[in-house]
C-alpha cells in the first residue's frame, strides 16, 4: 500500500531480478501518483498499467526514471513515426492492404499487383518490423539472455512502425468513398475483380 493509501503491484516490493517489478525500496522508495500534477500521473498510471518498469531495462533523466522502458519508448516513438510516414505517402485504396501498400511507390508495386501478392507483401513487410522485436523478447523471457536498451529501443521502433501503419492504414481503407471498385487506382493499371471459381 501507498502512502496515500492507493495500492498497485508498481509499489509493492518485488526480488530483485523477478519476472514482475523490481525492490522499489531500493530505487526510488514508495511512489504515489497523487503527489505528482495529473499529467504526471497519468503517464505514470498508465505505465504502471503497460510496463514492468524494471529499473535496468529503462533509463534516467535527471536521476528519474522514465514511466517507461526502453522497448516502450522505441513502441511510441514508432507508432508516431509509422503514422507520420503513412500521413505522408500513403492514401486510401479501398481495402487495408493495399491501403497499407500505399506508402511505397507504385513501380515497385507493379509486380506485386501483376502477381497478386499483395498479402504476402504486406505480410513480409509487417514480419520484417515485427519478428525482431519477439526474437529479442521471448529470447530474453525464455532463456538467461538479457537484451540491451539499445536493442530493445531499436526492435521496439520496428514494432511500433508497423503499428502506427496498420493502425492508421485501417482506419484511412474507406471502400464508401468510391463510387465502386473500379474507381481505385492500382499499381501497374491493376484492376480489382471477383475472382472466378474454376
Amino acid at each position: 500500500m501507498t502512502e496515500d493509501g492507493s495500492t498497485g503491484w508498481g509499489n509493492n516490493d518485488w526480488p530483485e531480478g523477478s519476472k514482475l517489478g523490481h525492490n522499489q525500496s531500493a530505487h526510488g522508495g514508495p511512489f504515489a501518483w497523487s503527489e505528482l500534477n495529473p499529467i504526471w500521473a497519468f503517464t505514470y498510471g498508465f505505465a504502471d498499467l503497460n510496463c514492468h518498469q524494471k529499473h535496468y531495462r529503462s533509463w534516467e533523466i535527471n536521476g528519474n526514471q522514465l514511466a517507461f522502458c526502453a522497448r516502450d519508448v522505441g513502441i511510441f516513438a514508432g507508432v508516431v513515426i509509422g503514422a507520420a510516414v503513412f500521413g505522408r505517402l500513403g492514401y486510401n485504396r479501398w481495402t487495408l492492404r493495399d491501403t497499407f501498400l500505399s506508402i511505397f511507390p507504385d513501380q515497385w508495386l507493379e509486380t506485386v499487383y501483376q502477381k497478386n501478392l499483395r498479402g504476402i507483401a504486406s505480410l513480409c513487410i509487417a514480419s520484417i518490423l515485427i519478428v525482431p522485436m519477439g526474437i529479442d523478447g521471448f529470447t530474453q523471457l525464455l532463456t538467461d539472455y538479457e537484451s540491451n536498451n539499445l536493442l530493445r529501443l531499436i526492435t521496439g521502433l520496428g514494432f511500433g512502425i508497423a503499428l502506427g501503419l496498420i493502425f492508421v492504414a485501417s482506419l484511412s481503407a474507406r471502400p464508401n468513398e468510391f463510387e465502386g471498385a473500379w474507381q481505385v487506382s492500382l499499381p501497374g493499371g491493376a484492376r480489382f475483380q471477383v475472382k472466378e471459381e474454376e
